[in-house]
């Protein structure tokens, strides 16, 4: 099955390009399956400590792309996508493609096909049905030389299967911008985003001329040892962290924990990046987890997915047994970040001041815990009005401030 971007411009026939590591952007492996390349967001060693849960996150190439230079005219890819469904619900939109050109968005098309795996929310029982792979035609690109870009979907596993063109292909240089490699929840994975490239982290690392290394996993943000190793052992020239919705709605800790497991995590940075720029980011708004804990749980009664908060907010107290909310959550930070006044490099940010009160009230969180598509922007925006401003403090601390201007950056 075939979805073309535009009639082909070209009667050159397509060649195949070997899809090879240094053609992928974004991932820190790829696994090769019986019916293809699949990018992971961890290394191997990293998902035989994971969960179900956070191995079905990591296996969604968010913030994954191709990225090559060619003066091809006409781009083909093959996919082969894994998608879930529950019983009597509304398919979620179909994973899409976005093809950037020099840096600009030029199109996207949308995946089909694949494996489909529908899940009966009532018995727990699981059908899987399998299709084709879909093939997506971008055509009508320039012919000049052109640094090309396909991101993957963000929120389906997507195994590569083979990728033609009109004209040769070759990996783009590597190390010419600096790198950001950033972790947290579904938020920054990009649940309710309009596509692969308006994710929020994808939106600021675009403003802020950086590669982006996305370690977000929906429903996984839980301070694990073994992924702040994976982070600490990443080339980075910028790290950051969105901590709070997945503790809260998991219900997976108590107050006594939270500090320790944050200093924890950030030691582990610091062994491996002792003076790079590490932004702490607190949890932007979500109305139901600002005093009521978890465990949060799906809301199906209205035919669609929403979310409800149902912890009782008198548990949340001080003291070790308290349980957390979004606001607890805050001050925790605040008092770790505090803690650590002796790093001059290390900064937290509000994420109140990225989505908060105001915002709700004119893009409120569609299934009451993830921003929409307009959400998404506003975030993207102010991350990266914050993070790669100049000047700011911390942008002159250490490489990143002087690599930072040195490709232009706002």
């Amino acid at each position: 099955m075939t979805d073309d971007l535009a009639a082909p411009s070209s009667t050159t026939p397509l060649v195949e390009t070997t899809i090879t590591a240094d053609l992928v952007r974004g991932a820190l492996e790829i696994e090769a399956t019986d019916r293809g390349l699949l990018p992971h967001r961890l290394p191997a060693w990293a998902r035989a400590r994971a969960d179900a849960q956070l191995l079905t996150a990591e296996a969604c190439p968010a913030g994954v792309r191709l990225a090559f230079r060619t003066r091809a005219t006409v781009v083909e890819v093959d996919l082969r996508r894994t998608t879930m469904r529950f019983r009597g619900m509304p398919p979620r939109p179909d994973g899409r493609v976005d093809l950037v050109v020099g840096g600009v968005a030029a199109g996207s098309l949308s995946t089909s096909g694949g494996t489909t795996v529908t899940v009966d929310l009532a018995t727990g029982a699981t059908e899987t049905a399998d299709g084709p792979a879909a093939t997506l035609r971008f055509a009508g690109l320039s012919g000049r030389d052109q640094d090309v870009e396909l991101w993957l979907p963000h929120q389906a596993r997507t195994e590569l299967v083979a990728l033609r063109a009109d004209a040769p292909v070759a990996p783009l240089p590597s190390g010419d911008r600096p790198m950001w490699v950033h972790h947290g929840s579904s938020i920054s994975q990009g649940s309710n985003a309009g596509g692969p490239t308006g994710t929020w982290p994808a939106l600021a690392a675009a403003a802020g001329g950086v590669d982006l290394v996305n370690l977000g996993f929906s429903g996984s943000m839980m301070l694990d040892p073994f992924v702040a190793r994976v982070m600490r052992d990443l080339p980075a020239d910028l790290l950051s962290l969105e901590i709070g919705i997945n503790l809260v709605n998991g219900d997976v800790m108590r107050r006594r924990v939270l500090a320790p497991a944050v200093h924890g995590f950030l030691d582990t940075l610091r062994d491996g990046h002792p003076t790079t720029p590490l932004l702490v980011v607190g949890p932007v708004l979500c109305p139901i987890h600002e005093d009521t804990p978890g465990p949060g749980a799906p809301d199906f009664s209205d035919g669609t997915v929403r979310f409800r908060a149902t912890g009782d907010p008198a548990d949340v107290v001080d003291g070790p047994t308290g349980r957390l909310s979004l606001r607890a959550i805050r001050r925790e930070l605040a008092r770790v970040v505090a803690e650590r006044a002796d790093d001059p490099h290390l900064h937290l940010v509000d994420g109140l001041a990225l989505y908060g009160e105001a915002d709700a009230a004119e893009h409120p969180l569609p299934d009451r815990l993830h921003p929409d598509a307009a959400g998404h922007r506003l975030i993207g925006e102010r991350f990266a009005a914050h993070a790669f401003s100049v000047p700011t403090a911390w942008s002159r601390a250490g490489p990143w401030g002087d690599r930072r201007r040195s490709v232009g950056g706002r």
